[in-house]
């Protein structure tokens, strides 16, 4: 037989153990060629350039800005 707690873990004591398990925003910066929000250090979904170069191809429907 594993081993079993005592007694039940008070709800104080099961939080201080989960208070790493929160979600967290995601951080959004600017882009700077078309100033739409976008993730960091990653392709402009909207624009798609990274850095001041154009990077992906979009199409022209897609295309905002």
């Amino acid at each position: 037989m594993g081993a079993l707690p005592k007694r039940k873990l008070s709800n104080s004591r099961k939080g201080e153990r989960r208070s790493h398990l929160h979600l967290v925003p995601q951080t959004l910066v600017e882009c700077p060629s078309c100033h739409n929000p976008m993730l960091p250090h990653r392709v402009c979904p909207t624009c798609g350039k990274y850095r001041g170069r154009d990077v992906l191809q979009l199409e022209a429907g897609k295309k905002k800005g």
